[in-house]
């Protein structure tokens, strides 16, 4: 029986005989997670013929202890943060967001992960990653 369902199973993952219609069936996941602390009030911006975007950035935390007595309190504590860029773009959820969520505030964010370049104003090509919300 435990067989028989980890073959189905892998079935749906993994395909024997790549084609091109085979790429179009394919499922893959795009998703992330985010809890943390609003570094800056939401900006909402339009771009001319586009729908308008929320934007802020939310900072997460990792703290660990380093050291010989890692186990103790004794131990040295070492932080590290990092930030990240959400951006909304569904109609309600954008609105809320830039009406209700503020600097500091502890907030969840589920969407997917986007990776983009921008070219910043000294004409210098950036890289860009943003968590596109309540996709």
């Amino acid at each position: 029986m435990f067989r028989s369902a980890s073959v189905q199973i892998l079935r749906q993952f993994v395909r024997h005989k790549a084609t091109d219609a085979s790429y179009v069936l394919e499922r893959s996941i795009n998703k992330v997670q985010v809890l943390g602390r609003v570094g800056q009030d939401p900006i909402m911006r339009q771009v001319e013929g586009r729908n308008p975007v929320t934007i802020f950035s939310v900072a997460t935390n990792e703290v660990w202890r380093t050291g010989e007595g890692a186990n103790t309190e004794s131990a040295d504590v070492s932080q590290k943060t990092t930030w990240h860029r959400v951006s909304v773009f569904k109609p309600g959820l954008r609105d809320v967001a830039y009406q209700y969520v503020r600097k500091g505030a502890r907030v969840y964010v589920e969407g997917k992960l986007d990776y983009g370049e921008y070219v910043d104003k000294d004409n210098v090509r950036r890289q860009a990653t943003t968590v596109i919300a309540g996709v």
